[in-house]
């Protein structure tokens, strides 16, 4: 069985510099999980005593902690400098960008809407600088009962696929009189979106590895699976079944922003033990 590697996978340039950050803070805590990836944070914890806290009001004054990669609600990140917190800052620039554009927009009169999850981390933090609020939907169904002014500034989780950034957008485009609108989707993300299809058109399984809570791979197993029916999302080699390989003659791979190499190498061992 051929097995072949999506030409865009894993750790992006966020995820790179969140964790070298947090290799060089030892004895410190990140607030959150710094990635969406269970393994990679134990092996923070067991080799670099990078603890998890998951409530910023325990950080006592003079304790040091790492702000994660999908950033914080800007009142959260305030509170901890008051109270003498050292605050080591490791949010992904990708997402330190739509939140100085919901703060500039919301400032400037703008209605600020937010193309997301309400409930991810990132658009918690990036939706608290919209200094006038803002409203977050997930489709164009959620703009239908939406009263908005003439002037709407447009953001999107850096995570989401273009193709639905784009409807959202010309649903708004005829409707308002000014709509401003900024991509704030990663590339790092639309590569590996756009690469994912490719090879999973081409295989007859496709395996995507990466953290089960965390967005950008869920949305490559959405894309895998639209190209390729049996697609399976593990977040490690145990999750894997020899009887999956059966009778394929191609197997593509991929794996979300916050899955590490070792993991990556890991499930392709053992996959080439299956066949």
């Amino acid at each position: 069985m051929k097995i072949e590697l999506a030409e865009n996978y894993g750790f992006c340039f966020g995820v790179k510099r969140a964790i070298k950050i947090a290799e060089e803070n030892k004895n410190a805590a990140t607030y959150g999980p710094l990635i969406h990836n269970s393994k990679e944070i134990a092996r923070l914890d067991e080799d670099f005593e990078v603890g998890l806290v998951e409530d910023f009001t325990t950080f006592k004054s003079g304790e040091k902690a790492i702000v994660r990669t999908h950033g914080i609600v800007k009142e959260e990140l305030a509170t901890l400098k008051e109270n003498g917190v050292e605050v080591v800052d490791a949010t992904c620039p990708y997402v330190t960008k739509p939140q100085k554009i919901c703060q500039e927009m919301s400032e400037a009169g703008y209605d600020v809407l937010i193309f997301g999850d309400e409930k991810h981390p990132e658009i918690k933090g990036v939706k608290s600088y919209a200094t006038n609020g803002a409203t977050v939907v997930t489709s164009v169904k959620d703009l239908y009962e939406i009263k908005l002014k003439e002037k709407i500034a447009l953001v999107a989780q850096t995570t989401r696929k273009v193709e639905e950034y784009i409807t959202i957008v010309d649903y708004l485009i005829p409707r308002y009189k000014e709509v401003r609108v900024f991509n704030t989707i990663c590339n790092a993300t639309f590569e590996n979106q756009e690469a994912v299809q490719k090879v999973a058109k081409r295989a007859d399984i496709m395996i995507i590895i990466g953290g089960k809570n965390s967005s950008n791979t869920k949305e490559l197993y959405s894309i895998a699976k639209k190209n390729c029916f049996e697609s399976y999302h593990i977040e490690d080699e145990t999750e894997l079944d020899s009887s999956w390989f059966e009778s394929k003659s191609f197997c593509g791979i991929s794996a979300g922003a916050s899955t590490p190499d070792w993991i990556i190498q890991n499930v392709l061992n053992a996959i080439q033990k299956c066949v």
